[in-house]
């Protein structure tokens, strides 16, 4: 998905629910900084923006039941609004201070989560398509290790578990990217 499809879907969430001021959330999230560096294409594999409306969370089951999975507007379109709650996410305290806010050219506001906060909560879920993107964001030097293992201690992890293996995955993927940087040398 591009930030025009992004635009596409949100002023359609708009012009139907009157919702102009969002927070998106997950892996698309990293197309706040689309404005300032280019993005991998492996960043923006999602069909899916995952996010709620800023000044009325509530209604993300609303906005949902027509731009949401298996919608008239994902079967038309391809792509569609995941709805989640603020409180769902796995997230480093101060994240709230570090969103991205872009207004589009329609109209809408938009807080894009930091990227390196969305590689947080990415670690704690630890499913495949979480560590891809977070792979090619850091080949990218969007993501940074040392940022999020800075944020993971201010993260508060479901458990003590959680935390250790996003721990290791982190140090996973930094052994990952170290490795491939030594065979391009």
């Amino acid at each position: 998905m591009n930030l025009e499809q992004v635009e596409k879907l949100l002023t359609d969430i708009r012009d139907v629910h009157g919702i102009d001021d969002f927070v998106i959330v997950g892996g698309l999230s990293v197309l706040g900084l689309r404005s300032t560096r280019p993005i991998p294409d492996g960043m923006l594999v999602s069909n899916e923006l995952g996010g709620y409306p800023e000044n009325d969370p509530d209604a993300r089951d609303a906005v949902a039941a027509k731009f949401g999975q298996g919608s008239p507007f994902e079967k038309k379109h391809g792509y569609y609004f995941d709805p989640v709650s603020p409180t769902l996410p796995t997230l480093p305290d101060g994240w709230r201070e570090r969103l991205i806010r872009v207004t589009l050219p329609s109209g809408v506001h938009v807080k894009f989560l930091d990227p390196n906060d969305a590689a947080v909560s990415k670690y704690a879920r630890n499913a495949l398509k979480d560590r891809e993107w977070i792979r090619e964001g850091m080949v990218a030097s969007i993501l940074s290790g040392a940022t999020i293992e800075h944020r993971f201690r201010s993260t508060p992890f479901l458990d003590q578990r959680e935390h250790e293996v996003a721990k290791a995955a982190l140090a996973e993927d930094l052994e990952w990217l170290a490795g491939r940087v030594k065979r391009r040398r």
